[in-house]
């Protein structure tokens, strides 16, 4: 399974500079967050696959959930087999709707909890914010949950993908990491994923 997963910026590369197929070759797309619905809903069409996303702390600005995508905030949903847990928002630094506590987070956690048991965990953590100590800043703005690298400790996902963390922010800013066995995914502009 060959997987797009994207957030943060419209890429020029699968919007300004479009030609037919060059989306085909997907199979599943994931958006982590801080993206137009505009932006989204072209490329749910152009691809002819699924799109699942979770909001970004700017997603506010949404007038209406992109049409042909499907969200997957505090669920736990399965596609092929896959079971892709999503988790949008980034840490409060303001009042926003997008925008939690560690706290709130943890209570969002604990109400999906029983589904993600009774799957038998989690192939994928889909997020905007990064995990606490993982591709994060000390930055309020920036700063990842401690609950998402507890997630990552206790079911060891194969991928968690996220967003937030501009590659623009810095040199080192690494698009692909590893923590543990799962592979680290920042999803700024865009990133391809093969299962």
């Amino acid at each position: 399974m060959k997987i797009l997963a994207i957030s943060d910026v419209e890429s020029k590369y699968f919007y300004d500079f479009y030609t037919p197929g060059k989306l085909k070759e997907f199979d599943l797309i994931i958006s982590c967050g801080d993206l137009k619905a505009k932006y989204l809903e072209f490329l749910v069409t152009m691809a002819r696959c699924p799109l699942l996303y979770v909001h970004g702390n700017h997603d506010e600005a949404f007038k209406s959930e992109p049409e042909g995508c499907t969200c997957i905030d505090d669920t736990l949903y399965t596609y092929e087999g896959l079971r892709i847990m999503g988790l949008g928002g980034s840490y409060r630094y303001r009042n926003g709707q997008y925008m939690y506590t560690e706290t709130q987070m943890r209570r969002r956690i604990a109400r999906m909890r029983h589904k993600v048991r009774r799957a038998g965990g989690t192939d994928i953590l889909v997020t905007h914010a990064p995990a606490r100590g993982i591709n994060d800043f000390d930055n309020i703005s920036h700063r990842g949950f401690e609950c998402f690298t507890e997630l990552l400790d206790k079911y060891e996902p194969s991928f968690f993908i996220h967003g937030h963390v501009h590659k623009t922010y810095g040199k080192d800013i690494p698009q692909r990491s590893t923590y543990g066995k799962t592979t680290v995914i920042n999803a700024y502009d865009y990133c391809i994923i093969e299962i």
